[in-house]
């Protein structure tokens, strides 16, 4: 199911809302009235009964388009969920050969499954958020390992950390120890709820009217054919595709941060206008954050980080990035993608063939095979986009956001974020289905 769908905004999500806070809310009364629990108890059940709630909604959200993997997905929590139990059992008994033995089997089963359906070529199609969702619970395993959290005892806990909707099949990647008393103790206040349902909606409009409509352009491009664009075109081709990327992700990040804040979560920040740093390193550490996050913490630390010298931390480095790549997809344009730290994936659509093709337009110097068809077809394209562009631009600074703090509480804020939430609607009732661009990982 689709953020940006109408399936899920007026569908799932209120019946999902009212069933998460009255019917926990009406079992909480009632208990209170029968007096025979504290008010504090009352209160525990009532948290419990909403990650069962959330739990079971996930699942559903899930299985709506991919009902033949949420086994799989339930799979992975329970596997890891007694594997983990196991595991800290262990540690607690001092046998650290078995404890070793039992990390290896959930990771063995954790990246075997994302191996098997993401780069093996033997299924039909890949589940959606297998990326995601293995990292996070292989982030959970590794922690339990290494004594920084205890094994869950919830089974219904740990699967609503792992299958929360709002972040299961596009991220962020959250650690359990960043929602773990969440889990337990958590209370949204009429201002939370008011504050996610505002980011939800300028989430859907950076998806919607931004993303999507910037994202025409390189579609009439590739419907053109990339071998015969001129140069100007290719890169505003470019642009548009790294434009879209940008506004997609952006959307779904700040969905899934508004919907968090509606359920009583805090969903980390998954980037920060990483279009405006200064270096490409700066750039990595603001996009894609929670991935960041994951590799250093689990992958490049663990290798020695840039403690063992400079060619040691040039080789962890190297496997960090190469590893970023596979992630994203196991072609080879994501490996160029890799090597080249995030360049070439605003320009990644179709074969290396093409690629090459698309290169000989940005750059003219280097001598293609097939003849520009139009010098100036780029003016015609200028003249339908240039808005779209110019939007793109000023809203990958942080302008916007910073005259939107300035006001959003005033009536001129709600002004704009029903205005956004209008013309986003228009949009999904013109335009065809547009899935988010991070699912394909």
């Amino acid at each position: 199911m689709v953020f940006s769908s109408f399936e899920f905004l007026f569908r799932f999500l209120p019946v999902f809302l009212l069933i998460y806070f009255i019917v926990p809310q009406i079992f909480y009364s009632i208990v209170l009235s029968a007096e025979r629990v504290s008010r504090q108890k009352a209160a525990d059940w009532k948290i419990r009964f909403r990650n069962v709630i959330l739990f079971a909604g996930s699942l559903i959200f899930y299985a709506v388009g991919e009902e033949e993997y949420v086994l799989l997905l339930f799979g992975c929590v329970l596997i890891n969920y007694l594997l983990g139990r196991m595991m800290y059992r262990s540690a607690a008994e001092g046998r650290g050969f078995r404890q070793k033995l039992l990390l290896f089997l959930a990771l063995g089963y954790d990246f075997g499954a994302l191996f098997f359906f993401k780069y093996s070529g033997l299924a039909d199609r890949l589940p959606l958020g297998i990326s995601f969702y293995t990292f996070q619970i292989a982030a959970y395993i590794i922690d339990v390992y290494r004594g920084r959290v205890p094994a869950e005892k919830s089974l219904v806990r740990l699967g609503t950390y792992l299958t929360m909707f709002p972040q299961l099949v596009a991220g962020p990647i959250i650690n359990y120890s960043d929602v773990r008393m969440q889990l337990s103790v958590r209370r949204t206040t009429p201002e939370q709820f008011e504050e996610g349902l505002k980011l939800l909606i300028i989430g859907l409009g950076s998806k919607v009217i931004l993303a999507d409509r910037i994202g025409t352009l390189w579609n009439s491009i590739l419907s053109i054919g990339v071998s015969g664009i001129s140069t100007p075109l290719a890169w505003m081709g470019a642009a548009a595709y790294s434009m879209q990327l940008y506004f997609d992700f952006a959307g779904y990040s700040m969905m899934a941060m508004g919907l968090g804040g509606m359920l009583g979560f805090r969903i980390p920040v998954n980037f920060r206008l990483p279009y405006m740093s200064k270096s490409v390193s700066e750039f990595w550490r603001r996009w894609h954050i929670t991935l960041g996050k994951w590799f250093r913490e689990y992958v490049y630390i663990p290798l020695g980080g840039n403690r063992k010298g400079k060619a040691r931390t040039f080789l962890n480095l190297f496997v960090v990035w190469s590893l970023t790549a596979l992630w994203h997809g196991a072609a080879c344009n994501f490996l160029i993608w890799g090597g080249m730290l995030l360049v070439l994936l605003g320009i990644e659509k179709g074969d290396v063939g093409q690629l090459g093709i698309y290169f000989t337009r940005l750059f003219p110097f280097v001598r293609g095979s097939a003849e520009v068809l139009d010098a100036y077809d780029f003016v015609r394209y200028l003249r339908d986009y240039w808005y779209l562009l110019a939007a793109g631009i000023l809203f990958a600074t942080p302008l916007p956001q910073m005259c939107y703090r300035a006001i959003r509480k005033r009536f001129l804020g709600n002004v704009i974020v029903f205005g956004i939430l209008g013309l986003s609607i228009y949009f999904l009732a013109v335009s065809r289905n547009n899935p988010f661009m991070y699912f394909n990982f």
